[in-house]
């Protein structure tokens, strides 16, 4: 049999990677089988082993793509409104506390996705969840301290991550609310979205 390319495993690896980002957003790490995210990536079984030495693993993996992919999402909402720390947080709201983002968790931020499933899973997944949160408290944090000397008000660092703390956690929060609803009360659902948006934002 021909001998597979170091440049085709990388390829087969990052498709493995991406099933497993949909599949555990939309059904949870326990709740996505090997045999079924290798089937999405369009590969055998018995490969997963030649990639991953486990699934706890992979979930590291998955955790980590998705919080850079998230940040650099982040980023880009910040260096859109470069000039305006108040527009820059104003963004990220508008963007996470969405209907689009509700509706599509496989490729939404894992840190609504996910969350309950870190808290489940080894030091490893967690340590790697912890990871991605210090960076959106470091990230909003640099936001709110800027907003404020736009403001003239001088924030103190520790003030500042005490208020990222709070907001993003609302952000989490209000995306989890909304989504349990969804199918059942969708009125319900885009209140909780709205509600939170509008507190968070000042309108």
């Amino acid at each position: 049999m021909p001998r597979v390319t170091r440049e085709q495993k990388q390829r087969n690896r990052e498709r493995i990677l991406a099933a497993a980002g949909e599949g555990f957003r939309l059904r949870g790490i326990d709740g996505t089988g090997i045999e079924g995210l290798m089937k999405s990536a369009g590969m055998t079984h018995g490969g997963f082993y030649n990639h991953f030495a486990s699934k706890s693993d992979l979930a590291v993996e998955v955790l980590h793509q998705g919080f850079v992919d998230s940040l650099a999402a982040l980023d880009a909402i910040r260096a859109a409104h470069a000039g305006s720390a108040r527009a820059a947080l104003h963004g990220m709201v508008d963007q996470y506390i969405a209907a689009e983002h509700r509706d599509h968790p496989e490729i939404g931020c894992p840190s609504a996705a996910l969350v309950s499933d870190a808290g489940r899973h080894d030091a490893a997944a967690q340590a790697e969840y912890r990871r991605g949160l210090d960076g959106y408290f470091e990230a909003i944090a640099e936001m709110v301290i800027e907003h404020g000397r736009e403001s003239g008000t001088e924030i103190a660092p520790a003030e500042a991550r005490e208020q990222a703390v709070a907001l993003f956690s609302q952000m989490v929060g209000a995306l989890l609310l909304s989504r349990a609803v969804a199918d059942v009360a969708p009125d319900l659902s885009d209140e909780v979205l709205a509600a939170n948006r509008n507190r968070l934002t000042g309108r």
